[in-house]
């Protein structure tokens, strides 16, 4: 999604966006952004934008990222941890891939973890003219539009859901999203892919898993500007 370039720090928070956590784990790694691209399965201009704030990564291709650079989606997205088995509309946290007033893309997950768990489930805000970047992951998935409407193009061809539609298919099959309309669409997305890594974590030997490494990536990127 195009756009002016956004600074590297949230609204009065002092913390690098995701962008700045992502190119300076890459820069570490002594990485370029064509490597990245190629091993996460994106194109070299989106990765850039990511970087830079100005495009905004759905968490299954943020995931594929993180995976290429050795971190967990903890590392750079703070609050992702599993919900408990319970969560209150008025209580859940909302994430935002990208620290502004007025995202392009948040979510509210309102999936838990516990041994053999597979699933993951969010509430997605898609804001008026997003488009999700196509891509194909293993697994499975499925949107069901909680209000307002969403094209999903699977393939080639569009689906085009409106409150109460769902669309359920395999996500090796390649796929995108978009807010066709002029307000926001909320939809409510499960997935098998561990997106948020919760099953990743758990290996204490997974690069990123240990406590303190995000404050380690924000640190460095808060020394490159």
């Amino acid at each position: 999604m195009a756009g002016e370039p956004k600074s590297d720090t949230g609204p009065g928070d002092g913390k690098p966006a995701i962008g700045a956590k992502l190119r300076a784990r890459r820069r570490a790694l002594k990485l370029t952004l064509q490597e990245v691209a190629e091993r996460a399965g994106l194109s070299t201009g989106f990765m850039s934008q990511a970087e830079r704030d100005i495009a905004v990564p759905s968490l299954t291709s943020l995931h594929r990222i993180c995976a290429v650079l050795g971190i967990a989606v903890q590392d750079v997205l703070p609050g992702t941890g599993p919900a408990p088995e319970a969560t209150r509309r008025d209580a859940r946290p909302k994430l935002s891939l990208r620290q502004d007033s007025d995202p392009a893309l948040a979510y509210e997950r309102i999936s838990t973890t516990f041994p053999g768990s597979v699933l993951n489930s969010v509430i997605m805000r898609e804001a008026p003219g997003y488009r999700s970047e196509p891509q194909s992951h293993e697994g499975e998935e499925i949107f069901f539009v909680l209000d307002g409407a969403l094209t999903v193009e699977l393939e080639g061809e569009r689906f085009e859901l409106e409150a109460g539609d769902s669309l359920h298919f395999s996500s090796r099959r390649l796929h995108s999203t978009w807010n066709h309309t002029d307000r926001e669409t909320a939809i409510l997305h499960v997935c098998t892919m561990d997106v948020f890594g919760d099953r990743i974590a758990a290996a204490e030997d997974i690069p990123g898993s240990h406590a303190g490494h995000e404050t380690a990536l924000m640190k460095a990127a808060e020394e490159e500007q």
